[in-house]
Protein backbone atom coordinates (compact mmCIF):
# COMPACT_ATOMS: atom_id res chain seq x y z
CA UNK A 1 0.00 0.00 0.00
CA UNK A 2 1.44 3.28 -0.83
CA UNK A 3 1.90 5.95 1.91
CA UNK A 4 1.63 9.69 0.54
CA UNK A 5 4.33 11.84 2.23
CA UNK A 6 3.43 15.49 2.57
CA UNK A 7 6.55 16.96 3.10
CA UNK A 8 7.97 20.92 3.12
CA UNK A 9 6.55 23.14 0.43
CA UNK A 10 10.57 23.96 -0.61
CA UNK A 11 10.36 20.26 -1.55
CA UNK A 12 6.87 19.44 -2.97
CA UNK A 13 6.01 15.84 -1.95
CA UNK A 14 6.64 12.26 -1.83
CA UNK A 15 5.11 9.36 -2.86
CA UNK A 16 6.00 6.02 -1.50
CA UNK A 17 5.29 2.25 -2.60
CA UNK A 18 7.27 -0.79 -0.89
CA UNK A 19 10.41 -0.40 -2.73
CA UNK A 20 10.63 3.01 -4.35
CA UNK A 21 9.99 6.67 -3.39
CA UNK A 22 9.18 9.34 -5.74
CA UNK A 23 9.99 12.78 -5.84
CA UNK A 24 10.38 16.15 -7.47
CA UNK A 25 13.42 16.53 -9.34
CA UNK A 26 15.55 18.22 -7.58
CA UNK A 27 19.74 20.65 -8.55
CA UNK A 28 20.88 18.32 -6.27
CA UNK A 29 20.08 15.43 -8.16
CA UNK A 30 21.95 16.06 -11.30
CA UNK A 31 25.02 14.00 -10.97
CA UNK A 32 23.44 10.68 -10.24
CA UNK A 33 20.94 11.42 -13.28
CA UNK A 34 23.38 12.31 -15.71
CA UNK A 35 25.35 9.29 -14.61
CA UNK A 36 22.47 6.86 -15.07
CA UNK A 37 20.95 8.43 -18.06
CA UNK A 38 24.43 8.71 -19.42
CA UNK A 39 25.49 4.85 -18.81
CA UNK A 40 21.75 3.67 -19.82
CA UNK A 41 21.80 5.61 -23.36
CA UNK A 42 21.87 2.38 -25.94
CA UNK A 43 19.38 1.23 -23.89
CA UNK A 44 16.98 4.30 -23.53
CA UNK A 45 17.52 5.70 -27.05
CA UNK A 46 15.61 3.18 -29.16
CA UNK A 47 12.64 4.31 -26.90
CA UNK A 48 12.67 7.89 -26.47
CA UNK A 49 13.25 10.94 -28.80
CA UNK A 50 16.54 11.84 -30.12
CA UNK A 51 18.24 13.75 -27.22
CA UNK A 52 19.69 17.15 -27.64
CA UNK A 53 23.42 17.00 -27.94
CA UNK A 54 23.29 18.68 -24.45
CA UNK A 55 21.07 17.09 -22.87
CA UNK A 56 22.98 15.45 -20.17
CA UNK A 57 24.56 18.86 -19.22
CA UNK A 58 24.04 20.92 -16.29
CA UNK A 59 22.01 23.88 -18.11
CA UNK A 60 20.09 21.61 -20.19
CA UNK A 61 19.04 19.97 -17.12
CA UNK A 62 18.24 23.06 -15.07
CA UNK A 63 16.07 23.75 -18.10
CA UNK A 64 14.21 20.30 -17.63
CA UNK A 65 13.97 21.42 -13.80
CA UNK A 66 12.03 24.81 -14.84
CA UNK A 67 9.83 22.72 -17.25
CA UNK A 68 8.92 20.31 -14.64
CA UNK A 69 7.83 23.75 -12.27
CA UNK A 70 6.35 25.32 -14.68
CA UNK A 71 3.84 22.32 -15.46
CA UNK A 72 3.46 21.85 -11.64
CA UNK A 73 2.48 25.12 -11.31
CA UNK A 74 -0.04 25.56 -14.14
CA UNK A 75 -1.84 22.18 -12.67
CA UNK A 76 -1.05 20.31 -16.06
CA UNK A 77 2.43 17.79 -14.59
CA UNK A 78 3.96 16.76 -11.94
CA UNK A 79 7.50 14.88 -12.55
CA UNK A 80 9.17 12.43 -9.97
CA UNK A 81 12.38 10.74 -9.35
CA UNK A 82 12.35 7.25 -8.18
CA UNK A 83 14.94 6.56 -5.70
CA UNK A 84 15.06 2.64 -4.38
CA UNK A 85 14.25 3.08 -0.47
CA UNK A 86 17.16 0.78 0.55
CA UNK A 87 19.97 3.81 -0.18
CA UNK A 88 18.08 6.10 -1.97
CA UNK A 89 19.66 5.21 -5.58
CA UNK A 90 18.38 7.01 -8.48
CA UNK A 91 16.58 4.57 -10.63
CA UNK A 92 14.36 6.19 -13.05
CA UNK A 93 11.85 8.74 -13.45
CA UNK A 94 8.02 8.66 -14.19
CA UNK A 95 5.61 12.09 -15.64
CA UNK A 96 2.16 13.01 -15.75
CA UNK A 97 1.99 15.81 -18.40
CA UNK A 98 -1.15 17.07 -20.49
CA UNK A 99 -3.35 16.92 -17.24
CA UNK A 100 -6.56 18.45 -18.74
CA UNK A 101 -9.29 19.27 -16.46
CA UNK A 102 -12.72 20.21 -16.97
CA UNK A 103 -14.79 17.15 -18.67
CA UNK A 104 -11.67 15.10 -19.58
CA UNK A 105 -10.00 15.11 -16.18
CA UNK A 106 -7.20 12.99 -18.12
CA UNK A 107 -3.39 12.92 -17.56
CA UNK A 108 -0.75 11.17 -19.54
CA UNK A 109 1.58 8.92 -18.09
CA UNK A 110 5.48 8.66 -19.07
CA UNK A 111 8.39 6.56 -17.26
CA UNK A 112 11.89 5.70 -17.81
CA UNK A 113 14.31 3.14 -16.23
CA UNK A 114 18.18 3.03 -15.82
CA UNK A 115 19.64 -0.25 -17.18
CA UNK A 116 21.17 -1.06 -14.21
CA UNK A 117 17.68 -0.90 -12.64
CA UNK A 118 15.17 -2.40 -14.82
CA UNK A 119 13.14 -5.76 -14.96
CA UNK A 120 13.33 -5.47 -11.13
CA UNK A 121 9.66 -3.93 -10.64
CA UNK A 122 10.83 -0.81 -9.66
CA UNK A 123 9.10 0.99 -12.47
CA UNK A 124 6.04 -0.90 -12.49
CA UNK A 125 5.70 0.01 -8.19
CA UNK A 126 6.66 3.67 -9.50
CA UNK A 127 3.50 3.77 -12.06
CA UNK A 128 1.23 2.07 -9.70
CA UNK A 129 1.90 4.85 -7.48
CA UNK A 130 1.23 7.36 -9.54
CA UNK A 131 -1.37 5.83 -10.39
CA UNK A 132 -3.07 6.08 -7.25
CA UNK A 133 -1.49 9.60 -6.57
CA UNK A 134 -3.81 10.57 -10.19
CA UNK A 135 -6.92 9.00 -9.01
CA UNK A 136 -6.81 10.49 -5.07
CA UNK A 137 -5.13 13.67 -4.52
CA UNK A 138 -5.46 15.08 -7.74
CA UNK A 139 -8.57 13.38 -8.71
CA UNK A 140 -8.27 12.62 -12.15
CA UNK A 141 -10.62 9.99 -14.29
CA UNK A 142 -8.68 8.67 -17.01
CA UNK A 143 -4.87 8.45 -17.34
CA UNK A 144 -2.97 7.42 -20.76
CA UNK A 145 0.18 6.11 -21.89
CA UNK A 146 2.23 4.65 -25.20
CA UNK A 147 4.77 2.47 -26.10
CA UNK A 148 6.49 1.46 -29.23
CA UNK A 149 4.50 -1.81 -31.02
CA UNK A 150 8.04 -3.58 -30.45
CA UNK A 151 8.63 -2.37 -26.53
CA UNK A 152 7.50 -5.58 -24.90
CA UNK A 153 9.14 -4.56 -21.60
CA UNK A 154 6.95 -1.46 -21.80
CA UNK A 155 3.73 -3.26 -23.21
CA UNK A 156 3.75 -5.82 -20.49
CA UNK A 157 4.18 -3.31 -17.70
CA UNK A 158 1.03 -1.43 -18.83
CA UNK A 159 -0.95 -4.49 -19.01
CA UNK A 160 0.45 -5.33 -15.27
CA UNK A 161 -0.01 -1.81 -14.43
CA UNK A 162 -3.70 -2.23 -14.97
CA UNK A 163 -3.58 -0.44 -18.07
CA UNK A 164 -6.23 -1.52 -20.72
CA UNK A 165 -4.54 -1.62 -24.71
CA UNK A 166 -7.00 0.42 -26.85
CA UNK A 167 -5.70 0.95 -30.05
CA UNK A 168 -2.66 1.70 -32.54
CA UNK A 169 -1.81 5.16 -33.18
CA UNK A 170 0.10 5.62 -36.33
CA UNK A 171 3.21 7.90 -36.73
CA UNK A 172 2.44 9.31 -33.05
CA UNK A 173 5.67 10.29 -31.60
CA UNK A 174 8.85 11.07 -33.43
CA UNK A 175 11.27 8.44 -31.06
CA UNK A 176 14.73 8.05 -31.87
CA UNK A 177 14.95 10.22 -34.99
CA UNK A 178 12.04 8.81 -37.12
CA UNK A 179 7.95 9.11 -36.48
CA UNK A 180 6.90 5.66 -34.77
CA UNK A 181 3.89 4.03 -34.42
CA UNK A 182 2.68 3.63 -30.70
CA UNK A 183 0.31 1.43 -28.89
CA UNK A 184 -2.22 3.50 -26.65
CA UNK A 185 -3.35 2.38 -23.43
CA UNK A 186 -5.77 3.45 -20.83
CA UNK A 187 -6.50 3.68 -17.02
CA UNK A 188 -9.90 4.37 -15.66
CA UNK A 189 -10.19 5.30 -11.75
CA UNK A 190 -11.57 2.44 -10.21
CA UNK A 191 -11.13 -0.10 -13.29
CA UNK A 192 -7.94 -2.27 -13.42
Amino acid sequence: MAVLDWMSADSGFAVEAERVRLRAPRMGDFQAWSTLRHDSQGFLQPWEPTWPSDDLTRAAFRRRLALYQRDQDLGQGHAFFVFRITDNVLVGGVTLRNILRGVAQTGTLGYWIGEPHSRRGYTLEAVQAVARFAFGRLGLHRLEAACCPDNEASRRLLLKAGFELEGRAKGYLKIDGQWRDHLLFGKIRGEG
